[in-house]
């Protein structure tokens, strides 16, 4: 009877989820392409471009603050420690610090464009998506009322977890985009501390690190994105080789369910991933 046959609705079911999936990671090689200064049509970037004047004239405030800290700092053995070219350096230090605290927003734009190039060349390759493979399908087309049972528990445990992690990767990207637009401001502040001495300046270097690993963290998300879903697409691992048809069609619902778990994973961890990458 039709009525126990259940293949074509699993496979009906999966190939909804698998589209659901599809369109989210879209959704995020779209936002992730963006920068921050067109993400929402730009209004958020609005907000930020009309708090950075303060945020700037505090910023220089606390250079001739900073650069005094570093001159007592420097000059505490004037006799050893004060020569010209100690004195140059304070003053390199001054005009770096007063030059990036006038013009970090122009600087942070320049990495934002080259981010998003970046992804673009990622998202113009060959990105695969998520199917069912034809081997698969029709095994679940073909499958008796026991086994197909089975396969819709998987199937539908498979599609609440799809249907989670979908959610997570934009809030995981719409997250990224919070940090970068909460961060920049502070960038006035950040750089201020360039013309003080070592100690101080450690804030500056601090600063960058973690605004490069944000910044550089799309990168990172779209690269663990299509490494993933060609995971999921190259097939079923070689250990199912020996096992029953339908087995293996659990087998490969289980990695699927795995991979897709994985890349919401390496999504998340990102920024850390990105940090130790390139010794951030």
């Amino acid at each position: 009877m039709d009525i126990f046959k259940l293949g074509d609705k699993i496979l009906d079911l999966l190939n909804v989820i698998f589209a659901f999936w599809n369109n989210q990671v879209s959704l995020v090689f779209a936002l992730l392409d963006q920068s921050p200064t067109a993400f929402k049509d730009g209004k958020p970037w609005d907000v930020i471009e009309g708090l950075e004047p303060v945020f700037v004239a505090v910023g220089s405030s606390l250079v001739v603050l900073f650069f005094v800290i570093g001159f007592c700092s420097e000059s505490i053995d004037i006799r050893e420690e004060m020569r010209f070219e100690v004195i140059l350096r304070i003053l390199i230090r001054l005009g770096l610090a007063e030059y990036l605290v006038a013009n970090n927003v122009t600087i942070m734009k320049a990495f934002f464009q080259s981010v998003g190039a970046l992804v673009g060349l990622i998202a113009e390759g060959d990105r695969i998506e998520l199917k069912v493979a034809t081997e698969q399908a029709d095994v679940i087309k073909n499958l008796g009322f026991g086994e197909s049972l089975i396969m819709l528990i998987l199937a539908s445990l498979l599609s609440i977890i799809v249907i989670i992690c979908g959610f997570f990767l934009i809030y995981t990207v719409y997250f990224r985009f919070l940090k970068l637009l909460v961060i920049v401001p502070l960038g006035s502040i950040a750089f201020s501390t360039m013309s003080g001495n070592r100690v101080v300046a450690h804030t500056c270097a601090t600063y960058c690190k973690y605004f490069l690993s944000v910044c550089f963290e799309a990168v990172t998300m779209a690269l663990a994105i299509v490494v993933c879903n060609a995971f999921i697409n190259a097939g079923l691992p070689s250990f199912a080789g020996d096992y029953a048809d339908w087995t293996k069609t659990l087998i490969y619902l289980c990695e699927m369910t795995f991979t897709v778990a994985l890349t919401v994973g390496s999504v998340k961890g990102a920024q850390s991933l990105t940090s130790k990458a390139l010794g951030l």
